[in-house]
């Protein structure tokens, strides 16, 4: 029998207010250090997952962009500042979180997720927080996430509307919920309407919590449950979700065994790059 690795007095020093707390302890503290998770995204959702789990010790986070630092994301993007504007995303975010925590391991992706590479880089993690803002890359994560059996902690964000879910696989998908894509140009993106800054950060937040959860085996996950989020108003509703037995992907005869064209499923011109977070 491997013995469980000691924490060493800088750990204990620093996760402490985990320590003392019986849902977590010493062992739910060696658990987050273990883990892997990777991260779609180092943009509005993608940033306050990334810092929250590197301060609660998750031991390997990976971020997938294939962007640069714009102006315009540091109204909410936290993991970049000014002096980062037209440097890599995946490194700016990397220079953040270890800054905040130099012992985690930040794996960086720069590069577009595709059919092609989605299922090696997400088999190399425990689980993923999804913060691409786009359909084709939405469909693709979940179809990876369930094909390599991976809990996908989805998060989206509009305006000043905001949802969460949990998915595991056997338990449903994002296909269960939404089956199809919408036509081209029906749902604006973030560029195009616009989205509090704020909000990024609470659903940001909501993905990490459940992350964590997740990790150390606690709680109730938001998994069959979506949360809406609206900020004019504070508004939180539950929505109950359920696997679809006739879903493509995930129900009693699934059609989607592979990866596909996301492009074309989603209505776009073939050959398109997939960004994963504007």
């Amino acid at each position: 029998m491997t013995q469980a690795r000691a924490l060493t007095p800088e750990q204990v020093k620093r996760y402490s207010r985990h320590i003392i707390m019986p849902q977590v302890g010493s062992n739910g503290q060696r658990k987050l250090l273990d883990s892997k998770v990777l991260i779609i995204g180092a943009g509005g959702l993608g940033g306050p997952g990334a810092l929250y789990l590197a301060l609660a010790g998750v031991g390997t986070i990976g971020i997938v962009d294939f962007d640069v630092v714009d102006m315009s994301n540091l109204q909410r993007q936290i993991l970049h500042q000014y002096n980062d504007v037209g440097q890599r995303k995946v490194y700016s975010a990397q220079k953040t979180i270890n800054s905040y925590n130099p012992d985690i391991n930040v794996i960086t992706h720069d590069l577009w997720l595709t059919s092609d590479n989605a299922k090696e880089i997400i088999n190399g993690y425990d689980m993923v927080i999804n913060g691409a803002d786009n359909f084709p890359a939405r469909y693709l994560v979940n179809d990876a996430c369930y094909l390599l059996g991976k809990p996908l902690i989805d998060g989206s964000i509009l305006i000043f509307d905001g949802q969460s879910t949990v998915f595991i696989p056997g338990q449903g998908c994002y296909r269960c919920l939404f089956p199809s894509p919408p036509p081209p140009g029906m749902v604006p993106n973030c560029a195009e309407a616009g989205v509090l800054g704020s909000l990024t950060g609470l659903v940001g937040s909501i993905q990490a919590t459940e992350t964590i959860k997740l990790i150390l085996g606690i709680g109730d996950s938001l998994s069959s449950r979506l949360l809406l989020i609206d900020a004019l108003s504070m508004d939180f509703r539950e929505v109950k979700i359920k696997r679809n037995s006739e879903c493509p992907l995930c129900g009693d005869n699934p059609t989607v065994t592979e990866l596909i064209d996301y492009e074309i499923f989603c209505g776009l011109p073939a050959g398109n790059e997939i960004p994963v977070e504007g």
